[in-house]
């Protein structure tokens, strides 16, 4: 019997959700040596990679699905996040810069470029960023979370303020 692409996928995210990284990865690979130019399943290895905390192997399989689909807005901004958790503070802004290039419309794209500077100290470029998303979608609160938080570091107490009074209203369903 052949094994089916589409299956051993849906199995692999099946066991990762579950917490079984291992045999999730497993399927991954059975699935890529029939088709190794499936984005998707590269994206999921990658994904599942990062989620058991094997970050290199995570990056390597992104990669590839970045190779593949260089405008997968997801893909991107994992690779970020997963660059920026292995330390590699430009490879992670590459994808930033890159992503918000190809969608600057997207507040979560600003958000990740925001985390990524205020990580690295970079609060006034945080702060832009965070204000870039939070323009996009006022309602985005992790962005006013972190827009707060660079605002307090920044001692900018008016608009840490203006942050707080949005969240209230926004948890609060108003």
């Amino acid at each position: 019997m052949l094994e089916n692409v589409d299956l051993l996928n849906m199995q692999a995210i099946e066991l990762a959700a579950q917490g079984n990284y291992a045999d999730a990865i497993v399927c991954l690979k059975r699935a890529l040596a029939i088709s190794d130019t499936n984005h998707l399943l590269w994206f999921n290895l990658g994904i599942t990679y990062r989620d058991a905390g094997k970050f290199t192997q995570a990056k390597k399989a992104l990669e590839k699905a970045f190779k593949l689909k260089d405008d997968d807005i997801d893909t991107i901004e994992t690779l970020a996040h997963v660059n920026n958790a292995l330390g590699d503070t430009l490879e992670a802004l590459f994808y930033c810069e890159y992503g918000t290039n190809l969608f600057p419309g997207n507040p979560h794209m600003w958000n990740t470029l925001g985390v990524i500077q205020f990580n690295n100290g970079n609060h006034t470029q945080a702060c832009a960023a965070f204000e870039h998303a939070v323009t996009l979608n006022p309602y985005y609160y992790d962005a006013l979370y972190n827009l707060r938080d660079t605002y307090d570091e920044l001692g900018n107490q008016a608009g840490k303020a203006a942050c707080e009074k949005n969240m209230k209203s926004i948890s609060k369903g108003n």
